[in-house]
């Protein structure tokens, strides 16, 4: 299994996987960042060890009607969600290693330490405003 690559087709099979309750895992990226492309084999890689998670490869451009005004500073960034909680965004190093570890330390925390986690920090507060996938899928719709 590798990971799904959003685009208007299948936008509704993303949004099924929030309905189900799995982790998503995305990594948001642009065809012409060379970084990206070289990423994601390893973001497949990565996908394919964690077949209960859903991962999706966004494409920053090309799905501009979703991401919309999200803050992406530096190539890849992760948004790690789930339900309506924002785990984790911001920029990665382009390490599978790395990425296999936030998404393990991120998928081990019981639901009650994820949402006190979510409104830690004004940071956090803003990515559950900002952020959040599920929203940005419908607000696309």
């Amino acid at each position: 299994m590798h990971s799904l690559t959003l685009d208007t087709s299948n936008r509704d099979q993303l949004a099924a996987s929030f309905e189900d309750g799995r982790w998503i895992v995305a990594c948001l990226c642009a065809a012409w960042c060379g970084t990206c492309g070289g990423y994601r084999a390893a973001f497949d890689a990565l996908a394919a060890r964690h077949p209960d998670k859903t991962f999706v490869w966004i494409d920053i451009e090309d799905q501009a009607e979703v991401v919309g005004d999200l803050d992406v500073d530096n190539f890849p960034t992760l948004l790690l969600q789930r339900d309506d909680t924002v785990a984790f965004f911001g920029p990665m190093l382009p390490d599978a290693l790395l990425a296999e570890r936030l998404v393990q330390a991120q998928a081990e925390l019981a639901p009650e330490e994820l949402a006190r986690l979510a409104q830690s920090t004004a940071e956090r507060r803003d990515w559950q405003r900002d952020c959040n996938l599920q929203t940005l899928l419908r607000q696309a719709s």
